[in-house]
Formats: structure tokens, sequence, C-alpha cells
């Protein structure tokens, strides 16, 4: 290599006074194709010993500088090994344009107190990744902006090699961010990530505007596995037992009938209410759905914060109600025996759901046809509109309360048993409703983040497995900010 190095310094001069055009000089230094090599590569800590090229890739083999050992899970360090591998270890690196690159290292083992004995841990690569870190990162940031088969094709890896390079990123990344800390206002909600009612429920930060947490699953459970997380020092009181003998059952009746005095059951019953976490304490507000699961577990768990109830779920529930008004009435057309006032009354839907703003000139023209012929129909089409009239921007609180005691008052005589439902609905959520209006808060962005999560696992073709998609939704919609391989500081 050192020799050829000369040859072409010499060739280009030569042939530059033959010519005799005058070009700058090529500066052409020896150097060993290992030192070449060392520097391309950027691996931190080692140094190539040798490099072999074989038909389509290069096999690189390097050696740690460091003389002490590692674990490569806890970051114990000793200086006496175990053993010597018997084989070497061989990690991906970025290729060299056709050239599919490989590092090769045979490794020492170490006996951990922790884990046992392990395969001692290299700072270029993570633990337990056949990958190095720059291409971990590399397959991180590609799979967060463009679809399946393109990573797959760019990277010559399988899509389920790259789920786990996911999970590997997000996890390290996630581990030194404290996402949960001075968290005040959040949202919590669920969305689909696969077909079979499987969820995600995901917790923001409305003052980030990012994504802080996220579990498998949806309701009270999932809600509790956050609370769990965001205070571990926590520990939830025991569940009395359901199998106990019936004999016990009946003789603490007998007691409890016996006169007791106040302050010696308000503690009893005091205990049973799990202690408030720090952080917990922390919460101020908290917007959901209308879904009751989550609202239970933020007032056991935070009985402080404020749960508000989003516009948006109120609207979309009088809308629902609408579209079941709508259907009930053109099914009657139909076993009527009217069927062209039914085929007619069919394509009337999008009519009455969309907002009067945004309809066609044909569509309000049918509109006002459903107006002047009179029914229930143009009755349920008044009462969705005064459910979105309530959230009108510029409304005071006690304007809306006025609206609302109104509207309960229209719903409960509407004689629809959908809008009579929506009644009760919106009644047992009055104070969550007037709260997100008072606080100035919505559950718009985790809207906007849900479309964006459906985008990204679409994009995606699918998840095998639910902490895949969980991963790269934290290194899209969370705090993390992905450092391609040329963005990092040159060392």
């Amino acid at each position: 290599m050192r020799g050829w190095l000369w040859w072409l310094g010499d060739a280009h001069g030569l042939g530059r006074r033959l010519a005799g055009v005058q070009v700058p000089e090529l500066e052409v230094s020896p150097m060993r194709v290992s030192t070449a090599f060392s520097r391309l590569l950027r691996l931190p800590d080692v140094w190539v010993r040798s490099v072999v090229f074989e038909p389509g890739r290069v096999l690189v083999t390097v050696a740690l500088r460091r003389e002490r050992l590692l674990c490569p899970r806890c970051g114990y360090s000793t200086p006496y090994r175990e053993n010597l591998q018997k084989d070497a270890s061989v990690w991906r690196h970025l290729d060299f344009g056709v050239w599919r690159v490989e590092v090769h290292a045979r490794l020492r083992r170490l006996r951990c107190p922790e884990h046992g004995v392990l395969v001692e841990g290299v700072p270029f690569a993570r633990d337990r990744a056949r990958f190095t870190r720059d291409f971990d990162d590399l397959i991180a940031w590609l799979a967060t902006t463009t679809d399946k088969t393109a990573t797959c094709r760019l990277t010559r890896i399988d899509w389920a090699t790259i789920g786990r390079v996911i999970e590997r990123v997000a996890a390290e990344q996630l581990a030194g961010e404290d996402r949960l800390t001075g968290l005040t206002d959040a949202s919590i909600d669920e969305v689909a990530w696969r077909k079979g009612h499987r969820y995600l429920t995901l917790v923001g930060d409305h003052h980030r505007g990012c994504v802080v947490w996220g579990c498998e699953g949806k309701g009270q459970a999932a809600a509790d596995r956050f609370f769990a997380e965001l205070d571990p020092e926590i520990v939830p009181a025991p569940k009395p037992d359901s199998r106990e003998p019936l004999e016990f059952h009946e003789e603490s009746v007998e007691v409890q009938a016996e006169p007791l005095e106040a302050p010696d059951i308000e503690p009893a019953a005091a205990q049973e209410r799990p202690p408030v976490g720090e952080r917990a304490g922390k919460l101020r507000a908290v917007t959901m759905d209308m879904t009751g699961g989550y609202a239970k577990s933020v007032r056991e768990h935070a009985p402080q914060a404020i749960i508000c109830i989003d516009n948006f779920h109120v609207v979309a529930l009088a809308t629902k109600a609408l579209d079941e008004v709508r259907r009930e009435h053109w099914n009657d057309l139909r076993h009527g025996g009217d069927q062209a006032a039914a085929k007619a009354f069919k394509n009337s839907r999008w009519s009455l759901l969309r907002n009067p703003a945004d309809l066609t000139d044909t569509q309000a023209d049918t509109l006002t046809r459903l107006h002047a012929a009179g029914g229930k129909v143009p009755r349920a089409w008044a009462m969705k509109e005064m459910v979105r009239a309530i959230f009108a921007p510029g409304l005071s609180v006690n304007a809306v309360d006025i609206l609302i005691t109104r509207l309960l008052a229209r719903l409960s005589r509407s004689r629809l048993k959908p809008f009579v439902r929506l009644g009760h609905t919106i009644r047992k959520h009055r104070e969550g409703i007037l709260s997100a209006r008072r606080l100035n808060l919505s559950n718009a962005r985790a809207e906007a983040m849900n479309n964006r999560v459906k985008l990204i696992v679409r994009r995606a073709y699918g998840f095998h497995s639910a902490q895949a998609a969980l991963a790269l939704v934290h290194l899209v919609c969370g705090p993390i900010k992905l450092t391609l391989p040329h963005e990092q500081t040159f060392v």
C-alpha cells in the first residue's frame, strides 16, 4: 500500500510535467493500510490489526486498546479475565460504497458479580448487538423517515432485524432521558397499532409537545403502570384475597354491626387510599377522552389533578348520535317500501355529518331539502350543531356552563335515544368539559400525534412486536433526537 501511494504521487507529477499543464500538486503521504482504515472507520479505543479484501466485502480485524475488562450491561470493571473467546465476534459497519464492511475482534471474557460470565463490552457497539453504533443509528434514522422496503434494500438487512435495532436504540436514548420529571399537564390516550383491538397507551406532555411514556394495552391497567413508573417508590397496598372462607365474612359483618366510634373508622378508611407520589402530586391537569378507566386511575393516584375532557370527543359523540338517527331513518324508508326515497336519502350522509362551512354546493342543497322535509333527521342535525356551538372560540366558562344547561334540557326532551344517551354522558362529564375550557387544554395535540403514529405504523407495514412499534413512536414523537454518523463531532 505504501509503495502504491508513492507510485501514484510520482506518476501524477510525471504526467503533469510531460503535459506541461500547471495543476496543483497531489498531496499524497505514505500511510499504512491499518492507519488508513483506522481513520476511515473512526471506531473509538481500538487499533486495526489487519485488513482483508474479499469479493463484495472488507474484513477488518481490530483489538481493544484498554487493558481492563468492562461488563457490557452494568459497567463493572476488572483487570482479571476468565478466558478468551474461541471465535472472534463480528459487527457490521457502515458500507464503503458497494463494499460491505465487517469488524472482527477476539474478545476476552470476564466474571461479573451481578451478571456472571460475559464477553467484555466494546466501546463501538451496544450490548448484544451485531452492528456498530454508527450502523444502528443509521438504521434507526432511516426507519423514522422512510418505508420498510427502502430501508431493507439500502442496508441489506431484513425487517425483523430493523425492529430489534429500533428497540435497542430507543432503550439507550430513553435511559439517559428523564422524561417524567417536571410533568404538570399531561395527556393520556390510546391508539391502535395493529388489527384485533391491539392498542398502545401514550402519555404526552402539553408543554413539550411530545410523547413521554407509553405501554401496550389501554384502560385503567395501562394508566396504573404509568403511575407506577412515575413514582416507583410507592408500593401499592395488597388487595384483599377474594378466596377467604365464608365464615370469615359472616364474622366481619357481626363485628361491624356493633356500635363503633367515628375516630376508629376514619383512620381505617384512610389507610385504604394509596399514598400520592412526589411526582404524581405535581400533576395539575390530565386531558383524556371519556373512557372511565383512565379517569379512575388518575383519581386514585393523583387526586389533586384536574381531569379535563377534550372537546373533540364530545363533538365526535354528537356526530355519532346523528349518524345513528340517519341510519335509523334510512332503514325505516327501506322497510316502508319507498325505495326511491331511501336511495335518494342514502347519499345525504356527508351533507349531515360535515361542518356547514365545509359543504359543497350540492351538499348544501341536499341539506336544505332535508330541512324543508322536516322530521327527526333535521332535529338531530340541529342538536349536533348545538353541541359544536358550545365549544366556539371566544366564549367564557360561565357562558359555556349556561349553554350546557340548555343543551341538556334539549337533549332530554328530544325523544331520540342516541341523543338522550349523549345527554347522560355530557351530564356525567360536565365538570371535566368545563375544566378543559377553564384551563384552555385539549387533547388536540395528542390526537394529532395519534394520527402520526398510525402513519408510522402503516408506513412500516405493521410490527410483530408492540415494543418495536412503541420504540419507533418514541423515536419519532418522543424527546429523542437522532444523530447521523456524519453529524457527530470528529475527534
